[in-house]
């Protein structure tokens, strides 16, 4: 990271600039954003207290470019500490007369370059970027070698077993489809209706020594993608089948032992449909 981008960080957490007054003010509109970030720097996606997070450098910037008290972004989902994202997505209402580009371009010459808006519009007030989120992808790198390069080392899993790719994937088949993911969920606290959720589809590639676990589904629990990550490497060590998947979504019970999460740096939130 460049000692700069920490200083920016750092200064806009513990210092932002005040609020420049409005003598005419704009009437508020609501800004659908596309946002990728670097992780590796922040406590996660959600404001925190006096921890650096992606959403909190969103809303401090945010405010010295619109003037304004107050703003709250809004994302889809929250990502946790160290996870990354390629295609977040994020509304906040403005009081500007700015467009969408001009919203992007203003946004992107102030935040720290760990952090970048990919697309703006202006869209309904009533869009909501968590509730009308029909799906997500997301996406997990394994760098399956002896020795990982350095500039993967932020953003794969170095893992140097050998491990049976085609054991991986017979097992994340059985994670396709309507299921209780209980057993794959790790507990923070967090009040859920249900741990019901739908996998559209787990795939596994590999080009080199990388891997790629792409999943996709309606939504996903906390740790869940890394759990369910975790568990096909076990598969694919040999120290669990790939059977064993399908019985463990048979019975779901709480989150076993035998159940890891894979760690954070190799994820990523790779985009969001609606």
């Amino acid at each position: 990271m460049l000692v700069s981008e920490r200083s920016f960080r750092y200064n806009l957490f513990m210092h932002p600039e005040p609020s420049r007054k409005i003598s005419n003010p704009a009437s508020s509109r609501r800004f659908k954003l596309t946002v990728a970030y670097d992780g590796t720097a922040y406590s996660g996606w959600q404001v925190q207290p006096d921890k650096p997070t992606v959403q909190q450098v969103l809303e401090e910037t945010l405010k010295t470019i619109t003037g304004q008290s107050f703003v709250k972004v809004h994302g889809s989902g929250r990502t946790d500490q160290g996870v990354h994202g390629r295609g977040q997505v994020a509304h906040v209402d403005l009081e500007t007369r700015m467009t969408a580009d001009a919203v992007l371009r203003a946004l992107n010459s102030r935040l720290p370059q760990d952090i970048r808006i990919l697309k703006s519009a202006k869209v309904r007030s009533d869009f909501h970027a968590r509730k009308q989120a029909a799906g997500k992808e997301y996406r997990y790198f394994v760098w399956n070698d002896p020795i990982i390069l350095p500039d993967k080392r932020f953003y794969a899993l170095h893992n140097y077993y050998k491990l049976d790719l085609a054991a991986m994937r017979r097992a994340a088949a059985f994670f396709e489809g309507e299921h209780d993911f209980a057993a794959f969920a790790a507990n923070n606290s967090r009040v859920m209706e249900t741990t019901v959720r739908t996998v559209y589809s787990f795939k596994i590639s590999k080009r080199g020594p990388e891997l790629t676990f792409r999943v996709s589904g309606s939504g996903f629990m906390y740790k869940q993608v890394r759990s369910m990550v975790g568990f096909l490497l076990q598969v694919g060590r040999g120290v669990e089948e790939p059977e064993n998947v399908r019985d463990l979504l048979a019975d779901p019970r709480p989150r076993k032992a035998r159940i890891p999460s894979a760690p954070a740096h190799g994820l990523f939130l790779w985009r969001v449909w609606y």
